[in-house]
């Protein structure tokens, strides 16, 4: 399980030109399943996210996590993290789960968050979706289980 996490100032997802999901402050969590991950991770995941200290403290170092700060997540899937690149010049997905399998696991990992207290929008899973951001720092990071 791959997420790639935003710090953002904003952020929204629209579909069929319909805003779905949107937050102020908090996360913009990018999210993909590989065929190996379980419950077990996806909660680890969320335990991770919901913990990493990605916010500046009154020092200006990243000291603080998104509930330090009172913010949200905002939860997107995307396969495409999980894509394989190391040759040819088109993406291999082999390597991300079946759609089924994945939905399972995003929406176990969106309630895990959830029941940390987070008010978590969420794209569409298998839409065509546009996401808008603004990104603070910039900060992004990386997270795999």
């Amino acid at each position: 399980m791959i997420a790639l996490l935003q710090r953002v100032s904003s952020a929204s997802v629209t579909v069929n030109n319909q805003v779905i999901g949107e937050i102020e402050q908090g996360l913009l969590v990018f999210l993909a399943v590989e065929p190996q991950d379980t419950k077990a991770k996806a909660k680890r995941l969320a335990e991770r996210v919901a913990s990493y200290r990605m916010f500046n403290d009154d020092n200006d170092k990243m000291n603080l996590n998104v509930k330090q700060v009172d913010g949200d997540i905002l939860v997107v899937s995307q396969f495409t993290l999980a894509a394989d690149t190391n040759s040819g010049l088109r993406p291999s997905f082999t390597t991300a789960a079946k759609p089924d399998f994945s939905k399972n696991l995003y929406e176990y990992f969106c309630q895990q968050l959830r029941e940390q207290g987070f008010k978590v929008p969420t794209g569409e899973f298998a839409a065509d979706m546009k996401v808008n951001l603004l990104n603070d720092g910039p900060v992004t990071f990386t997270l795999s289980i």
